[in-house]
């Protein structure tokens, strides 16, 4: 039977209380492995500044977050990504969020997490909610090595619709064939997609997003009492 209603989730601030994206890099930092420990933890204070003002371009996060990537083995990377699972991304997880995926779930919604986190960074914790599906931004990956660029259209801001209806197409699916069409985010960057599905879900919402949401009476979710990470 397929699925009359579809929830998406964005990741960072809202299934977690913190951006998987700024952790990754803030881990691989602390533990030497970014470089210079402050010039990177610099860097990615000021990417996350630029997020949380809605004029973060994808390829201004890419050159630095995929650079990480770059610069390790799959295998150095495999590693490293056990231990930020087990000591940053676990304890985070909440029994408020993994309820909300579950309730969709058992509903008999089709589920995804839509999120401009890459794939390398995300799968694992989609994993972890027991979601199947994820949209992500891809990194390049070339000869056994991530190169540090994207491959394909990165997941964020207007790039999630587009991600969005090509992942549907696959499925033989489009948007206007759900009768609901669910979308929680924290973010003023995911207004594009907030705005064109039938139920947006202002979660956990930035100020900024707060104030639109109340304005456009969408409804608004709390599932966290505290960020891990600073947002406005």
């Amino acid at each position: 039977m397929t699925a009359s209603r579809l929830a998406l989730f964005d990741l960072d601030h809202t299934l977690l209380p913190m951006d998987s994206d700024y952790q990754w890099a803030d881990f691989l930092a602390r533990t030497g492995r970014a470089g210079d420990p402050e010039q990177a933890r610099a860097r990615n204070d000021e990417l996350m500044h630029q997020y949380n003002e809605g004029v973060l371009t994808a390829q201004e996060a890419a050159e630095f977050m995929l650079g990480l990537l770059a610069a390790h083995s799959p295998v150095e990377l495999a590693r490293f990504h056990d231990e930020f699972m087990r000591e940053v991304v676990w304890p985070a997880i909440t029994e408020q969020a993994v309820n909300l995926v579950h309730a969709h779930q058992e509903a008999g919604d089709l589920c995804a997490i839509v999120t401009a986190t890459n794939t390398f960074v995300t799968a694992p914790i989609a994993r972890a909610f027991g979601i199947q599906h994820l949209i992500a931004t891809d990194p390049q990956y070339v000869q056994g090595r991530y190169t540090g660029k994207i491959e394909g259209i990165p997941s964020f801001q207007a790039g999630k619709i587009t991600r969005v209806n090509a992942w549907l197409e696959g499925l033989g699916r489009q948007m206007s064939d759900y009768e609901t069409v669910y979308f929680y985010s924290d973010s003023v960057n995911d207004l594009p997609l907030m705005e064109v599905v039938s139920n947006p879900i202002a979660t956990n919402p930035s100020d900024s997003l707060r104030k639109i949401a109340q304005e456009r009476q969408w409804t608004i979710l709390d599932l966290f009492h505290e960020q891990a990470d600073q947002k406005s």
